[in-house]
């Protein structure tokens, strides 16, 4: 049964690695800088100056949702517990209307998103897709928690420090969608937080490969997330409201 336990925490935390890899090096979530200073200006639209750091904000918002999105599928269909489908649920609700509104604002800034998750992100994808009964509830709580948890503190640095009020109300969409997010991951009550805490501040190495989502083809459909059944919505437990104190 230990061997078992700790085979488990092992293939978790090789994942989870991957996870942050990706989180810690942009190339990995379809973000190509063309400067080393994220504040360098690249266009001035009525919304307000837009940086670098603003456009690989939109970008990273747009490749969460191309792999998180199935992911909740995944967790409606394989969940053994009720609060593993309600995350499911949660996700993808959440990242429907993520992506609905970031997809309108990227338009509006002349910034392309990928339309597809990059080779790493399909690989959480098939990790989680593997897996089954208590196993995939384990790993997905996991894995979603500490992404969130990485993520949440780019949101919060893209809200205080954008100029462009577009990116403004991303953000704010953002931050409530994280925050509910991570909730509801907690609420599973299989979050192992002794993980988290050392994942979350420990960055991995990673070799400098670039794993950037390709562009979209001429032609090809655009990726829309939305609710199944005709985009009605789902069935979604709200999560309490964190208090202070």
């Amino acid at each position: 049964m230990r061997i078992a336990r700790n085979a488990g925490t092992l293939f978790v935390c090789g994942a989870l690695t991957l996870t942050l890899a990706a989180l810690a090096y942009p190339a990995m979530l379809g973000i190509q800088t063309t400067s080393a200073a994220p504040v360098r200006i690249i266009a001035n639209p009525p919304s307000g100056p837009l940086t670098e750091a603003d456009r690989d904000f939109l970008v990273k918002v747009r490749a969460a949702g191309l792999w998180e999105y199935p992911v909740g599928q995944l967790a409606l269909q394989k969940g053994t517990i009720p609060a593993v489908r309600t995350a499911g649920q949660h996700l993808i609700s959440g990242h429907a209307g993520l992506d609905d509104t970031d997809r309108k604002i990227a338009k509006q800034l002349g910034v392309t998103l990928p339309n597809k998750p990059s080779p790493q992100q399909q690989g959480f994808v098939a990790t989680l897709s593997t897996d089954t009964g208590k196993k995939f509830d384990t790993d997905f709580a996991n894995i979603l928690r500490i992404t969130h948890g990485q993520i949440f503190s780019t949101v919060a640095k893209i809200r205080a420090t954008t100029e462009n009020t577009l990116v403004r109300q991303l953000a704010d969409q953002a931050n409530d969608t994280v925050l509910d997010h991570i909730t509801v991951m907690e609420k599973t009550g299989l979050v192992n937080f002794n993980q988290v805490i050392v994942q979350e501040t420990t960055l991995p190495k990673v070799p400098a490969v670039n794993l950037t989502p390709p562009p979209p083809q001429p032609g090809e459909p655009e990726v829309v997330l939305t609710p199944p059944a005709s985009g009605a919505a789902l069935p979604v437990t709200p999560s309490p409201t964190p208090t202070v104190g």
